[in-house]
């Protein structure tokens, strides 16, 4: 498929690369870049042979927010029209995982596409902030609600507020990365990991994914139902027994994620 705002990689083995390609507007976010990377992202989903995808933008910026010029004179009717916050929430039902891998600029609804990917690779020049006070608004698809969740209500609320932005280093110490690189390694670390959980049984990855994002949603009794069912189901697949018997055998599994 051809794109005009992203370009599409597959970058090692079962690993799936988007690129945002705004490079002028430091990756700021519209509408059909967002539907383009989200295309991409399901259709990377249902291809068995990608079982990790990452995105990231470039060196400057992962994205430095939403593209301004197309909200500045709407009205709530025309924001809810637009459904532009709703591309966001696609993102909830990619199954398999999404590595964010940033650089440079994350703010506003670029810190937002990060913290709704499930995992986050840093450089050490990335710059996370939620800065829409100065617009006269607040973050509007996850990000007072993710952060709040991942770094705790107080740093939450200076960064909504007061527009605190966080370093790499900061964002790592605080539980918001996994992991800081240099700029010229944080892409090469980022697809690595995405390599190595997709060499894992991918139905096992997929469930796992859920389970821990359902630990966000519900009560500790609940999460823990919701968990013990799913280590249950993963019995009924083939990959189990092969895990299993290639542990007692000392030799690699062969996963076929059946």
């Amino acid at each position: 498929m051809d794109y005009e705002n992203i370009l599409v990689e597959r970058p090692a083995e079962g690993v799936g690369l988007v690129r945002l390609n705004r490079p002028r507007a430091f990756n700021a976010l519209t509408g059909p870049l967002m539907d383009e990377l989200m295309s991409a992202l399901e259709s990377m989903d249902t291809d068995d042979a990608i079982g990790c995808m990452v995105v990231t933008g470039n060196e400057k910026a992962f994205a430095a927010g939403a593209d301004i010029s197309e909200m500045a004179q709407a009205t709530p009717v025309d924001m809810i029209d637009m459904a532009f916050i709703a591309r966001w929430e696609r993102l909830r039902s990619i199954h398999k995982p999404v590595i964010a891998a940033v650089s440079g600029y994350a703010l506003g609804g670029g810190c937002e596409l990060a913290l709704a990917c499930d995992m986050i690779v840093a450089s050490e020049t990335a710059q996370f902030g939620q800065p829409e006070i100065n617009l006269g608004v607040i973050p509007g698809a996850g990000g007072t609600q993710r952060l709040t969740r991942t770094i705790g209500k107080a740093l939450a609320m200076e960064m909504a507020l007061n527009d605190r932005r966080l370093t790499a280093d900061e964002a790592a110490r605080f539980g918001l990365v996994n992991h800081v690189a240099p700029v010229a390694e944080y892409l090469d670390v980022a697809v690595k990991l995405a390599a190595e959980i997709a060499a894992r049984a991918p139905l096992a990855v997929r469930l796992a994914k859920d389970a821990v994002n359902m630990a966000l949603e519900t009560t500790l009794s609940a999460g823990l139902a919701y968990e013990r069912n799913h280590f249950y189901a993963l019995f009924a697949t083939e990959d189990q027994k092969e895990g299993m018997a290639a542990f007692l055998e000392k030799r690699k599994p062969a996963w076929q994620g059946k």
